[in-house]
């Protein structure tokens, strides 16, 4: 499987969670025999306006953080991209499901999923798109962008139970008709991580049953990462996705 990556993001550009020293390390450690690494892009200007307005560019251009951040977004619609074709992968950072259309919070600057997928629709390479956010947080910024379109549908699963949470999983996945499905990968609902929720081979089960309906479709998928905290145990969560993604 083809995954997204630039050694840029090793780089500890903040003092958050999401920016610390190691984690894509960690990823990368786990997954790095298994995955054919493309070196990511950044987005342009106007990829990037299309999901934000002026103002907030130049706040996260101010606070010194634009290059990262366009790097990730540019990342990201390079994975939706590939993603049309085959399942892919986009190992970014910083992550973006926070960022609205004039503000951001949460570790998040650009929001990746939101500026991948305009992109590929102002292209005419979509008509439709679903999007799957599985991080511990609901995905609020990409609501904000993308919650009064049409052509693309947004779900937070938010269930406690291990078990319950697939099936809702399935449930929404269940019929769907739609060109692209797209994962916001945040793995902190993992149980040794911040939500305290599902195992390991859960993000098996989940990339599996999106690969399915992708191909019961005819359509295409993705993932790109949001968050997950806990460097022990974050690349065995990210090789299970990729892993269910290919299976």
């Amino acid at each position: 499987m083809k995954v997204i990556f630039h050694e840029a993001f090793y780089q500890v550009y903040t003092f958050e969670s999401a920016a610390a020293e190691g984690r894509m390390e960690a990823i990368v450690d786990v997954i790095h025999a298994d995955v054919d690494f493309v070196t990511a892009e950044p987005a342009s200007e106007a990829q990037i306006a299309a999901a934000h307005a002026n103002t907030h560019v130049d706040y996260v251009r101010e606070s010194g953080l634009y290059s990262i951040a366009a790097l990730a977004a540019g990342g990201a619609i390079q994975t939706a991209r590939i993603g049309l074709l085959e399942p892919a992968f986009g190992l970014i950072r910083p992550p973006g499901h926070h960022a609205s259309k004039g503000s951001s919070w949460g570790f998040c600057y650009f929001n990746n999923m939101a500026v991948a997928l305009l992109s590929l629709y102002e292209e005419g390479l979509i008509r439709n798109a679903l999007v799957l956010d599985i991080d511990l947080h609901f995905g609020d910024g990409t609501v904000n962008i993308l919650g009064d379109e049409k052509w693309v549908k947004i779900y937070n699963p938010r269930n406690r139970s291990r078990q319950k949470y697939v099936q809702e999983v399935g449930h929404i996945l269940s019929g769907v008709e739609v060109n692209l499905i797209g994962i916001s990968a945040g793995f902190d609902y993992h149980i040794a991580d911040w939500g305290g929720v599902l195992a390991t081979e859960d993000y098996f089960a989940i990339g599996n049953l999106v690969y399915k309906a992708a191909q019961a479709c005819g359509g295409g998928c993705f993932a790109i990462l949001e968050g997950g905290y806990n460097h022990d145990v974050l690349g065995h969560n990210v090789a299970a996705l990729i892993e269910g993604f290919s299976s």
